[in-house]
C-alpha cells in the first residue's frame, strides 16, 4: 500500500506530512519512510502532521514509534493533528521517559514552536 507522505525544512525544523490514513496494512510502510527521512535529514528537531484522513487510530502506534525514535535520537518532536480524539489518545500513550511529545492542533503552530524550542536550546 502506497501512503502519501511529504516532507519539507521550514524554520530549520524537519515537516514531516502524512497525507493518507495508512491503514493497518500500511503502517510498516510509513514507520520505515518517516524513520528514513528521520535519520537521513538529521534533524535536530522534528514536526510530523497528519493531515485529514490521516488522523486515524491506525497512525497512533506510527506516531508512537517515531517519538521513541526521536528520543533515542535526542530530537525535540511535535505533532500537528485536527482531530481531537487522536491528539488525546497520543498524549494519553506517548512515552514518559524520553523527550517530550508536543501535540497540537495547527501545523504553524508546532513549527513555530519547535524552532523556537530549538533556538533556545542553540
Amino acid at each position: 500500500m502506497a501512503v502519501m507522505v511529504s516532507h519539507a525544512l521550514e524554520q530549520g525544523v524537519l515537516v514531516v506530512t502524512v497525507h493518507d490514513d495508512p491503514g493497518s496494512d500500511g503502517r510498516a510502510v510509513l514507520l520505515a519512510r518517516i524513520s528514513d527521512l528521520v535519520k537521513g535529514h538529521a534533524p535536530t528537531s522534528f514536526v510530523l502532521v497528519l493531515d485529514g484522513p490521516a488522523a486515524a487510530d491506525s497512525a497512533v502506534g506510527v506516531v508512537l514509534r517515531v517519538h521513541r525514535l526521536c528520543s533515542r535520537l535526542g530530537l525535540v518532536m511535535s505533532v500537528a493533528t485536527h482531530s481531537a480524539p487522536v491528539r488525546r489518545l497520543l498524549e494519553a500513550n506517548a512515552d514518559a521517559g524520553g523527550t517530550r511529545l508536543v501535540v497540537l492542533a495547527r501545523a504553524d503552530t508546532a513549527i513555530r514552536l519547535t524552532a523556537a524550542a530549538l533556538t533556545a536550546a542553540a
